[in-house]
């Protein structure tokens, strides 16, 4: 387990998928400002992006559209962006709204395929569960599929 996510087992979802591309696309499309919000999402949902910086220090403000219009406010605060390495973030209900979760992506080179590993501590076990009951791993794994489908055509 990472850092994040230790003493933290009951309110942890870890998400991986092996991308066949190089990191360097997978890493690109995940900090472009133009790319990020085209994939990112389940099937069937769309973001509408106000702020986007995505840089250490940065955020992006935005809401998810679900398939039947339902808007889903989104506030991602970075803490820290290295290169080709990971992403660590603070997810908000809407901007500067309530914390739902530290989430930390990870980028592994496998030579020419990239692992990525997604980590979410949510802020209560109880959260965790919830997310976990409606579903969140399968959408999230729809999130990285479309990633992947991105950077590889797949």
């Amino acid at each position: 387990m990472t850092r994040l996510e230790d003493n933290a087992t009951d309110r942890t979802m870890v998400l991986e998928r092996v991308i066949r591309a190089p990191r360097a696309a997978v890493w690109g499309a995940w900090v472009n400002e133009e790319t990020l919000p085209l994939w990112w999402g389940p099937e069937g949902f769309s973001c509408r992006t106000q702020r986007i910086d995505l840089r250490t220090g940065g955020e992006w403000l935005f809401d998810m559209i679900g398939p039947d219009g339902k808007v889903y406010p989104n506030h991602h605060l970075y803490t820290e962006i290295r290169p080709e390495a990971h992403i660590a973030y603070t997810l908000l209900w809407g901007e500067n709204g309530p914390k739902h979760a530290d989430a930390r992506a990870t980028f592994e080179d496998l030579g020419g395929a990239t692992r990525v590993t997604l980590s979410m501590v949510f802020v209560t076990a109880e959260e965790c569960r919830t997310a976990k009951g409606f579903g969140a791993e399968e959408l999230g794994q729809q999130t990285l599929g479309k990633l992947e489908a991105m950077v590889a055509g797949g």
